[in-house]
């Protein structure tokens, strides 16, 4: 009778019993995810607050490499994609049994230790993302602080602000969201962060084209980015060259959640098309972004583009707007954190679920009635558990606030495995395609090719780390 009362079952007169209303074929509630809502989780994955740091990007490899690479990837990212979309049901892509997390996928067509492989590239990655978004979060408040600090003070005022207070407002405001139960309840979230990113976007490209139309300042810009013997050395420019390839690849990625994105869309179409669909139109729309923000970020501020011209204060004025841009990228980044760290979440949930099945602290929800949303299932486990993971990352951000070179270190040996490598070796196996055949080739070619820029990036990222560590004073405020 309680099933009844949540519309899970309708009594059938005709034979006395039940049968199930809103069930999907697996037995889990039905599904009722879109293209729309596919778009808005991989949109709010692929673009981060990096975005603004293409101009950067651009910079090191210059007008012609620059834009060329942004378009390689951006084909690699959504070929890829297109080829894993086809492996969410097994052996069949329209018909077969469907496979809730990317470990599961591999489990199910290769197998063996390939399935280790994948789940601590993919885990450690996701875990890796959330601090760093931490951090990034952080940086974006503490520069509205330090925005009006420069528009009171001048620009030559210190303005030294400590990123820890906020850091801990961002944890707390994910306290709250962790406690959302699984990725199908977070589709509002991913819209609004998915919204936040086209803002600040467009508020930097806006930005930068008036810089531009304005003369720009003479900045240089050239076909191949930096100058050697003026602006950087040689081999300043080789590690420059490997980090702005790395950023550029890592920023299309998001195969570590495509599987999960997929699991929440309905079955009619079949639910590999409609993950193309989103595929083709959340990267085509990322690619437009990037490339308008990282050329015109490059033309604004020539050679010397920084890191981020919303919080490295390439731009002052107008403050507000800088103000506005910061707070949207904090919002997006709300977002962005809760899409990739749901997979860790269900991940750990559901090994404890099948380790101890009879745990009443683990199993067993309380009903409770929230005023405008109706009731909500606490689960002491989760709370706890999920409360905890954010305080620990939290923690990790506020002790090595240069954790972003550890991501994109953590991202240049993830960017194979997850993105190319298995989903071409499942695509290959579930086709059965013949070996040494025309396909088969160009397919390992591209793989091995992935390697080496995966290989090159972690050496770009090393050697970033190590000029962070030399320079590093802890708990110094944001300068």
């Amino acid at each position: 009778m309680e099933l009844n009362k949540n519309s899970m079952y309708i009594e059938n007169p005709e034979n006395g019993g039940y049968v199930q209303k809103n069930i999907d074929d697996d037995g889990r509630i039905k599904r009722n995810g879109t293209w729309i809502t596919a778009s808005a989780h991989i949109i709010t994955a692929v673009i981060g607050s990096g975005v603004l740091s293409l101009a950067w990007a651009i910079a090191q490899l210059g007008w012609v490499a620059g834009p060329a690479v942004l378009f390689a990837f951006s084909f690699i990212t959504y070929f890829t994609s297109t080829l894993l979309a086809d492996c969410y049901r097994t052996p069949d892509p329209v018909t077969g049994k469907r496979n809730y997390t990317y470990m599961d996928v591999v489990r199910s067509i290769l197998g063996g230790k390939k399935v280790q492989l994948c789940g601590l590239a993919q885990y450690v990655n996701l875990v890796g993302v959330t601090i760093g978004y931490t951090i990034t979060a952080s940086i974006s408040m503490v520069a509205v602080k330090r925005s009006n600090c420069f528009h009171k003070h001048g620009h030559e005022a210190k303005c030294n602000t400590s990123n820890y207070p906020f850091m801990i407002i961002f944890a707390c405001i994910q306290l709250v969201l962790s406690q959302i139960p699984n990725f199908h309840k977070l589709s509002w979230l991913s819209i609004v962060a998915a919204i936040m990113s086209f803002a600040y976007s467009s508020i930097g490209l806006a930005l930068s084209i008036t810089k531009v139309a304005a003369g720009g300042g003479h900045v240089r810009t050239s076909l191949t980015g930096v100058t050697v013997g003026y602006d950087v050395s040689g081999s300043e420019k080789i590690w420059r060259t490997f980090q702005a390839i790395g950023d550029i690849a890592f920023a299309y990625a998001y195969s570590n959640v495509l599987i999960e994105i997929q699991d929440t869309l309905k079955s009619t179409p079949p639910e590999n098309k409609i993950m193309k669909r989103a595929s083709m139109i959340g990267v085509s729309t990322t690619t437009i972004f990037y490339v308008l923000c990282g050329c015109f970020g490059y033309a604004a501020f020539g050679n010397d583009a920084p890191g981020n011209f919303l919080t490295g204060f390439g731009f002052y004025d107008p403050f507000w707007l800088i103000d506005f841009a910061n707070v949207c990228i904090a919002i997006h980044l709300v977002g962005a954190y809760q899409v990739f760290c749901q997979p860790i979440f269900g991940f750990v949930e559901k090994w404890c679920k099948e380790h101890w099945p009879e745990n009443q602290l683990i199993k067993r929800e309380y009903p409770i009635n929230i005023p405008l949303y109706g009731v909500y299932y606490l689960n002491l486990f989760r709370l706890v558990w999920r409360s905890a993971y954010v305080i620990v990352t939290a923690v990790i951000a506020m002790i090595f606030p240069f954790f972003n070179d550890f991501l994109g270190l953590i991202g240049s040996l993830s960017f194979w495995p997850l993105t190319v490598f298995f989903p071409i070796e499942m695509y290959i196996k579930q086709s059965q395609m013949r070996k040494f055949s025309f396909t088969w080739t160009w397919l390992k070619i591209l793989s091995w090719a992935c390697l080496l820029v995966s290989i090159v990036a972690a050496a770009g990222s090393i050697q970033g780390l190590a000029q962070d560590l030399k320079k590093y004073k802890p708990f110094q405020t944001q300068q």
